[in-house]
């Protein structure tokens, strides 16, 4: 026996805190319970046998891959079992655990440019491709159109949640990546029992009906870049399978991931906490004859320096126990000027109390009021626009966006984690702009602390 053979039969997790006043039952597929602590290891798997049995992967041979992690993990871990060499590419937006993690089970980790169109040379997928391209022996996994994603849990997942409830599942969820978990899964439980499957989908994500704007709950989602030519959806994802999709926004996700580790012992992700959300959701318009299973993607040890951290939370914007000292949010904050990119000059009002104009990726299906930074792509002082002609594009005054504080974050630590010169900070309120505050505000507003701490005591 193997850590091969160590990779499916995860338990399920009745879960019964969370689901307090709800008749119908909820059970957590533990997925995390995998050797390579995610749902990707039956994947991976899946993927590399079907490629030694055509031949495409031979011994000595390289397996490459672009992933947010847990893909890439799974396949480490079977090219280490296997000897195979892994070269694996993510996005510079994934937790430093798993970048770590990849690197403790010897593949070699390239770190690219999230955020861009698929078409650019930088995107994840482009990299990847062009590595197995140029490396002997190498072999492109390709989870996103690769038939045995979808196939490993037609094989194995669907069954195991059939057989664990005794044939009386009647509702599956699961968040949409790849989409080769709900797909698969999915179709073996509709053709089994006449199972409901419902997607959980970032707010954002265009799989649920977002614009495809930026979102801080890794793994799950379709993020699009406004610049893309062509939006494509990966093979591996049978939308026909889906009968529903909920959208949770991230404060949500966030906020179940913590609750679930708190309040019911299980650590896990932040994708967990959008299904999971998702799943409490749909429990609460069923009765005690109904039983949902949810999947739990992956490990919350892979993301304890980022959704599981108090201070990442400040910084983003997002809830998280309160912190002493002055915050960001006692400065005088201002509603924040958002144009888009392409604006000129005479697009901008003619009056407000804004200073600084800030420079927002346009995206045709929604007004621009809510822009992460990854939307940004710069900022104008209005003051150096005097003179300037009312046909001149904006984008020839810009400079850098503005570095982001959260809302809640103390002003102190904003302060010592910005750059000295920036005039002005992006406020964030669950990971969104809401406003703009000027630096020497903050400064003041900690130069004042020892005094109003005097007076009225110390916030905690």
């Amino acid at each position: 026996m193997s850590v091969l053979d160590a990779i499916g039969d995860t338990p399920l997790i009745r879960l019964t805190r969370i689901t307090a006043g709800l008749t119908a039952e909820v059970h957590l597929k533990a997925e995390f319970l995998n050797p390579g602590g995610s749902v990707k290891d039956r994947a991976a798997l899946a993927m590399v046998q079907a490629a030694e049995q055509s031949g495409e992967l031979r011994s000595g041979g390289v397996i490459v891959e672009g992933t947010s992690g847990n893909t890439g993990v799974g396949l480490a871990m079977i090219a280490a079992q296997c000897g195979y060499r892994a070269l694996v590419v993510v996005p510079d937006k994934s937790s430093e655990e798993k970048i770590k993690t990849l690197r403790a089970y010897g593949a070699q980790v390239v770190i690219t440019t999230g955020g861009v169109t698929r078409e650019d040379p930088r995107h994840v997928s482009q990299v990847a491709a062009r590595l197995a391209a140029e490396t002997p022996g190498g072999w492109l996994a390709g989870q996103y159109d690769n038939p045995a994603n979808p196939g490993a849990h037609l094989a194995t997942t669907g069954p195991e949640i059939w057989r664990q409830t005794g044939h009386r599942v009647t509702h599956f969820v699961a968040g949409v990546g790849t989409g080769g978990t709900i797909s698969g899964a999915g179709a073996f439980l509709r053709s089994a029992g006449r199972v409901t499957v419902v997607g959980a989908d970032p707010e954002n994500s265009v799989y649920g009906g977002g614009d495809g704007s930026p979102y801080y709950v890794e793994s799950i989602g379709h993020y699009v870049h406004p610049d893309t030519a062509e939006d494509v959806w990966p093979q591996s994802y049978h939308r026909e399978i889906v009968h529903r999709i909920e959208r949770v926004s991230d404060r949500e996700s966030i906020e179940m991931t913590r609750r679930l580790a708190r309040e019911e012992g299980i650590l896990v992700g932040a994708s967990t906490g959008t299904a999971v959300v998702a799943a409490l959701r749909v429990a609460g318009e069923l009765g005690p004859e109904s039983v949902v299973v949810v999947l739990a993607p992956d490990s919350g040890r892979a993301y304890l320096s980022k959704y599981f951290d108090d201070g990442w939370l400040r910084r983003a914007g997002f809830p998280a126990p309160a912190a002493p000292g002055p915050l960001v949010a006692d400065a005088p904050v201002t509603a924040p000027l958002l144009v888009p990119a392409t604006s000129r000059v005479r697009d901008l009002p003619a009056t407000g109390p804004a200073e600084v104009a800030v420079l927002v990726l346009p995206r045709s299906d929604r007004p621009i009021s809510d822009p992460a930074p990854g939307d940004v792509i710069g900022s104008v002082p209005l003051e150096a626009l005097r003179g300037a002609s009312p046909d001149a594009p904006l984008t020839a005054y810009a400079q850098p966006p503005l570095p982001p504080v959260g809302t809640a974050e103390p002003a102190a630590e904003a302060l010592a984690r910005t750059p000295a010169d920036a005039g002005r900070l992006a406020v964030l309120t669950d990971g969104r702009i809401t406003g703009v505050v000027p630096r020497a505000a903050l400064a003041a507003l900690t130069r004042l602390a020892p005094a109003a701490s005097n007076a009225t005591g110390s916030r905690h």
